[in-house]
């Protein structure tokens, strides 16, 4: 089976083929810029210390700064941050705003750890790395198992060696540079990419089933969202167990169920089923909305909806691509579907460098903007390249990228 970084590349060299790149232009935009690996030294509560490794991916940065967020898990590993770092930089590109792709993360199980160890660990990793990052150089920003809390610590730790930035890092709390809607950005981003496909087929979104895979921030905020404007949530997931109701779920009250229970598990008003039966729901849109290749090919061939929106990352192996594509599935890729997040992202870093703080209502108006035009773009170079969505979304970010770096005077 291929891994993640395999399937980013394969994209990446098909549509450097289909643009008919230059050989060494390929081979540039191929490789990475630099590659970080740190030792990130712990004391723990207990007495002594642990040491864990820490990662920093630049993968590119033709179109602005390395841009990418800082993920705290076990599985970590340079393999998976270099194929999310070369991602960013095809999605930033996609997008349409001026940066490149990064991404970076420590090897740790951040349940294990008490707040204070968290929070050493947190300080300890920007140490490590802030002799390659910068306001205008790489700025970081969270992901899986970070927090706005895990920002404000690094952004300050930052300000401790070189003076206060807030520009830095994104994703941090209000009361320190954040910004007003960053919190929903990715699902409110992902919610605008899927609309405006439904809207362009010429469909209604009451007639619109969602199943969600992953009732964390970006599932849950869609879910919201989605529920508003009248689409119909039947199915969520979570790490303990899924629940279906193919009469919709309320996700708000699902919401609150979790955060007092711990799990969308045993929502009255609801059947609980594994989180395996979850792939199996009839629904017209599956959203996988957790870890990195959820859908592998014994999944694919579960899955009822016609439309998939990756609102995670590399949620769908290629295996499993080909085998939804075989079906006539529509996918929204990851590369677009979750741009929300690095648009807003974008945003906060435009307010800290300017020192303003924008109302929530003007970051939403310019993330539709930014989302609408993405969309928009993939539609059409899919239609008029008889491509995938995926292929359409990638020959743009590939296109852009190669245009910046012979501006740049490389070719």
């Amino acid at each position: 089976m291929s891994s993640a970084f395999e399937a980013v590349t394969g994209s990446f060299e098909a549509a450097a083929e289909r643009l008919n790149l230059e050989l060494s232009l390929r081979e540039a935009m191929a490789t990475p810029t630099r590659e970080v690996t740190v030792q990130v030294r712990v004391p723990m509560d207990g007495g002594g210390f642990k040491v864990y490794k820490g990662y920093r991916v630049q993968y590119n940065n033709a179109r602005g700064p390395y841009k990418g967020g800082l993920r705290f898990h076990p599985n970590v590993s340079l393999d998976e941050i270099r194929c999310f770092a070369a991602l960013m930089t095809w999605k930033t590109a996609l997008m349409n705003i001026p940066f490149g792709g990064g991404k970076g993360g420590v090897q740790v199980d951040p349940k294990l750890l008490s707040e204070a160890e968290l929070e050493r660990l947190s300080r300890s990793f920007m140490r490590a790395i802030a002799e390659v990052i910068g306001p205008t150089v790489d700025v970081p920003a969270p992901d899986v198992n970070t927090t706005p809390q895990i920002m404000g610590w690094m952004a300050d730790e930052y300000a401790r060696r070189y003076g206060p930035n807030p520009a830095v890092i994104t994703g941090k709390p209000i009361a320190f540079g954040g910004s007003l809607g960053r919190d929903s950005a990715t699902g409110r981003g992902a919610l605008f990419c899927v609309d405006h496909l439904v809207r362009a087929r010429g469909l209604k979104r009451n007639e619109q089933t969602l199943a969600i895979d992953g009732y964390g921030n970006a599932g849950s905020w869609l879910a919201i969202l989605a529920h508003d404007i009248g689409y119909t949530i039947v199915a969520l997931s979570d790490s303990k167990g899924a629940i279906h109701n193919p009469k919709g779920l309320h996700p708000e009250k699902v919401l609150a169920h979790k955060h007092e229970t711990g799990s969308v598990v045993g929502f009255e008003g609801a059947d609980t089923i594994s989180g395996d039966d979850i792939f199996g729901v009839d629904c017209t849109v599956f959203v996988p909305a957790a870890l990195d290749e959820s859908i592998k090919e014994d999944r694919a061939k579960q899955i009822t909806a016609k439309i998939i929106l990756e609102e995670a990352n590399y949620p769908v192996t290629t295996e499993a691509d080909a085998i939804l594509a075989d079906r006539g599935v529509t996918i929204l890729p990851d590369i677009l579907a979750s741009g929300g997040g690095v648009a807003v992202s974008y945003l906060e870093w435009v307010q800290d460098l300017q020192r303003e703080a924008w109302t929530e209502e003007r970051v939403n108006a310019r993330l539709e903007d930014i989302m609408e035009a993405a969309t928009a773009g993939v539609l059409a170079r899919a239609d008029k390249e008889k491509a995938t969505l995926r292929e359409a979304a990638y020959l743009i970010g590939v296109e852009r990228v190669a245009e910046a770096e012979v501006a740049r005077g490389y070719r």
